[in-house]
């Protein structure tokens, strides 16, 4: 495939790319974009998501200015392998997978579940990280994380999440966050072919279990923050039911090199909510344009 093939392609057309790891992992995932210059972007995914569930607004923006790889972890969607019970376990997978695409150098953006295996990725591998972008997600042993609460838990694992679910989960209760909710569950259903496989109830309950001993209390785990050195860009937003904002601020206070921006009247997906604006300003934090 060209570099202008690549290019050319968008979240809902590229294909479903596969890679033998030495972990005996085949790993799924899609690249395209921009090849010229910066290091690619990879983004690493929330609870249960998969490749399809990324916004096609905030992929395809991204990928105008640098190359994008979008990765279905171990046991994740058509990657092979079981999903791990630990988030240190999961960011070596994906150290795996960047091994075996030979990237020696990456920007990372990790949403959620996928923010702290990107603390984790930066903590292992140091030198391989530039720049990392960390949404929606929170330290290890920060405040309010120790499980989520009883209607959040029992609407997230569910087998099946309707409409309903998904804005509550993911949006605000204003209207004005749901009807952007609703675009955005319409968005990431418009891919006809070629489609990832939706994760099952063994992905939800070790994912959980990973979630769940990340947030235990413990306050001397934010000194291994320090350990990040890359610049980092915290985005949250301002009503986070499943992640609370505070844990953003956390990273923040403790993180050498840090900013954060809060996104008003949004939930944990405030970055579906606002796909062009956070695009916007990941652009602009990880160097613009490349070409």
């Amino acid at each position: 495939m060209t570099t202008t093939e690549i290019a050319e392609q968008s979240q809902l057309t590229a294909r479903i790319h596969t890679v033998d790891a030495a972990n005996g992992v085949t790993y799924a995932y899609r690249r395209f974009g921009n090849t010229a210059g910066a290091p690619p972007l990879v983004f690493l995914q929330h609870f249960r998501g998969n490749l399809d569930n990324w916004d096609p607004i905030l992929v395809d923006s991204l990928a105008q200015h640098r190359e994008v790889v979008l990765l279905d972890n171990t046991g994740v969607g058509l990657s092979t392998g079981t999903v791990p019970v630990s988030v240190t376990q999961m960011a070596r997978d994906a150290i795996a997978f960047l091994d075996a695409l030979d990237l020696d150098e990456v920007d990372l953006l990790g949403f959620s579940l996928g923010g702290m295996v990107a603390q984790e990725i930066a903590l292992l591998r140091p030198r391989v990280v530039r720049r990392l972008v960390l949404a929606g997600t929170g330290p290890r042993g920060g405040r309010q994380m120790h499980g989520w609460t009883f209607d959040i838990e029992r609407t997230a694992i569910q087998a099946d999440n309707g409409l309903e679910d998904l804005l509550h989960i993911f949006f605000g209760v204003t209207e004005s966050s749901r009807a952007l909710g609703i675009e955005y569950v319409q968005r990431i259903f418009s891919r006809t072919e070629n489609a990832d496989r939706p994760t099952g109830p063994e992905v939800a309950r070790a994912q959980y279990d990973a979630i769940v001993e990340w947030g235990i209390p413990d306050p001397s785990r934010l000194a291994r923050l320090a350990g990040i050195t890359a610049p980092t860009l915290v985005a949250a937003g301002d009503n986070d039911l499943m992640i609370p904002t505070v844990n953003s601020q956390l990273l923040v206070d403790h993180l050498p090199n840090a900013r954060l921006r809060i996104f008003s009247d949004a939930a944990h997906g405030f970055l579906f909510q606002y796909p062009s604006q956070f695009a916007t300003l990941v652009d602009e934090f990880l160097g613009g344009r490349t070409a």
